[in-house]
């Protein structure tokens, strides 16, 4: 049995927090604005996998009105769902993850992410792919007020 999942998410730029972009702290003079660190790449893997998991969405699991969750690095969070995975005996096939915005430019970091992340989910790095795009400079993402993400993970039942 295959499973497909998609996740997408956004946030804000704010001062006075790293951006942290698949784990990795991103050279950048803005960080993203949010309940937990804001890794909006992490955030679109994660409501990837609970789509193809039929679990919902990360809201349902990580309210950003519960306290627990604030500042939670989302490294955890992904760990968690990566574990109920396990548990419902699917592994992952492969991942792609997308970045949406002007800025920053992620190729000096696309390396680390995808080890870090390929690392994380237990898969080897070629069933992992990282790329970003702009949006041409329309819309809110066009005026670097903020980052996107989007994610498509293919799961497989373990045999």
């Amino acid at each position: 049995m295959m499973r497909i999942g998609q996740g997408i998410d956004f946030h804000r730029f704010c001062e006075g927090r790293p951006l942290i972009l698949g784990g990795e702290v991103i050279d950048y003079p803005l960080g993203l604005l949010g309940h937990s660190d804001a890794d909006v790449l992490i955030h679109a893997l994660c409501d990837a996998l609970l789509g193809a998991l039929g679990l919902g969405d990360i809201g349902e699991h990580y309210s950003d009105q519960d306290l627990r969750w604030e500042g939670l690095d989302s490294m955890v969070m992904l760990g968690e769902i990566l574990s109920r995975m396990d548990e419902m005996d699917y592994k992952i096939v492969n991942v792609d993850l997308v970045l949406l915005g002007q800025k920053p430019k992620l190729s000096p970091y696309k390396g680390k992410i995808k080890a870090r992340l390929s690392e994380a989910m237990g898969i080897d790095i070629d069933r992992m792919n990282v790329k970003a795009t702009t949006t041409e400079g329309m819309g809110d993402l066009g005026k670097e007020e903020g980052l996107g993400a989007s994610c498509v993970v293919l799961l497989q039942r373990k045999e």
